[in-house]
């Protein structure tokens, strides 16, 4: 957003800054480089930001797709992926054994069918095959780490 007290070169680095929306998803990954590298062949996503730390592990990366963007990183090595706890949290696996999508991201694609077949190429674990409503066609999976997805098709 502009505004009249813009300075000149303020606003020049404002202009050159990429465009972010309103939402943006923020997911945490016990390896977020492996996730960067799979969200991009499963899913389709492209790269648009990597930082990582003096270790070399995700500090901050951002992928996006047509509209879309999320961002992620390994917030610490303590931090555990929705897969590995439903290993040790009986609750977990309870929640998990439903294939709707569990605090997961809505993506919009194109073509959903493609999409699916991406995913499926890739070894994503589909928890939906794809189906049809008034909204639109759909299909839910799960990421290398357990992370939930739907992604949907517009009618």
């Amino acid at each position: 957003m502009k505004t009249s007290t813009d300075t000149s070169d303020a606003r020049v680095e404002r202009d050159a800054a990429p465009a972010y929306p309103g939402v943006i998803p923020m997911i945490a990954y016990e390896d977020g480089i492996a996730a960067l590298e799979w969200l991009a062949v499963a899913f389709g996503f492209r790269e648009r930001t990597r930082m990582t730390d003096k270790d070399g592990r995700l500090s901050h990366g951002e992928m996006e797709t047509e509209e879309s963007l999320i961002m992620l990183a390994s917030p610490t090595t303590d931090y555990e992926s929705p897969r590995h706890h439903r290993e040790t949290c009986e609750r977990a696996r309870k929640w998990s054994a439903v294939p709707w999508v569990i605090d997961g991201v809505l993506v919009y694609v194109a073509d959903v069918g493609a999409h699916y077949e991406r995913a499926k190429r890739a070894g994503t674990r589909i928890l939906s095959e794809p189906e049809a409503d008034d909204y639109g066609h759909r299909y839910r999976a799960e990421d290398l780490e357990g992370h939930r997805w739907m992604f949907l098709q517009r009618r």
